[in-house]
């Protein structure tokens, strides 16, 4: 089940062995699973998505990076 969230401060993820690239402050949705975190988002036309370690997530939760909707 997806749960809603807002990032508000600087988060990254990385494709493969490429560069980090920073998630737009915003709104999102997290699905999680036992290793990762995908999270999704829209922006006027375009959609994006990115997975993460499930630890760099709670680590951006932790440091109030991303909130999570109540």
């Amino acid at each position: 089940m997806a749960q809603q969230a807002h990032i508000v401060g600087k988060v990254e993820y990385r494709e493969g062995d490429g560069p980090n690239i920073a998630i737009r402050p915003g709104p999102v949705q997290v699905e999680t699973a036992l290793n990762d975190a995908t999270l999704s988002w829209t922006d006027e036309d375009t959609r994006g998505s990115a997975a993460m370690p499930l630890a760099d997530f709670k680590r951006y939760v932790a440091e109030g990076k991303i909130r999570l909707a109540a």
